[in-house]
């Protein structure tokens, strides 16, 4: 089995995605099966194989503990680490070679607590692939684009394996901003020449060191475009995960 994470901050179109993702994974015949990790989640375009509300109810922690719903989402987020061991039992019932991992809406409680380092580690590590999605909302500057790379870095070194970035929605974005965007993405001397332009009020010192860690980092750049709507970029996607995994091999030729 390769474990596919869906992450990444709100709103970037996850639980689209997994749905997306998975319905074109069953149209080329590829055996997929999905996770939905989200405990306050009330809605899903899909439906989820395992899902961890049934046995953690954001409401019911809520009413619990007297807590608001952030502060519900946390426990549920360190309930979900003691229940990895469920999870691994209730994937042990599947035999299909993806399975697709919708993770909570908020970012952080996933990467940024023990969650996702948990799960991650009692499903196994050496099936695991992280999909970092970026919002194209929230990358219309070179300095937010950099933003969003520093965010993607933190959760692949966080959670230490491999990672891929997909920017989504393009169906929806104008076409002149998407050229820009994959542009900063596959020429990281640009991204640098149109980060000073753009901010020149960041302190040199700064400026020099982000620009340092962007050409360290230039194959972390590289970003996948998908649409949840038109299904372009799935191709992309499958074969990247392949090559990563197998060397650009199908599962059915092994």
């Amino acid at each position: 089995m390769i474990y596919l994470y869906i992450v990444g901050t709100a709103g970037s179109g996850k639980t689209m995605l997994t749905h997306a993702f998975n319905e074109w994974c069953h149209r080329q015949r590829y055996d997929s099966i999905t996770v939905n990790l989200d405990p306050g989640v009330k809605k899903l375009p899909y439906s989820p194989e395992i899902d961890v509300r049934e046995w953690i109810s954001l409401e019911e922690v809520m009413k619990e503990y007297n807590l608001g719903p952030n502060g519900a989402q946390i426990v549920c987020a360190d309930m979900l680490a003691l229940n990895a061991k469920e999870v691994e039992e209730r994937l042990g019932e599947y035999r299909a070679d993806y399975v697709i991992i919708d993770t909570p809406g908020q970012l952080e409680l996933f990467v940024f607590r023990s969650a996702g380092k948990v799960i991650i580690e009692q499903l196994g590590k050496e099936n695991a692939i992280l999909l970092f999605l970026i919002d194209p909302s929230l990358v219309t500057t070179p300095s937010h684009f950099v933003s969003q790379l520093m965010l993607s870095a933190t959760t692949q070194f966080r959670l230490d394996v491999p990672l891929v970035n997909a920017l989504t929605k393009i169906d929806i974005v104008d076409e002149k901003m998407l050229k820009h965007i994959i542009e900063w993405s596959e020429n990281a001397e640009r991204l640098q020449q149109e980060l000073l332009y753009h901010s020149p009020s960041l302190y040199q010192q700064m400026s020099e060191g982000i620009i340092r860690v962007i050409k360290d980092m230039e194959a972390h750049t590289r970003l996948i475009p998908v649409s949840s709507e038109t299904w372009e970029g799935m191709e992309d996607l499958y074969a990247t995960v392949q090559n990563i995994f197998y060397g650009g091999e199908d599962l059915d030729r092994k």
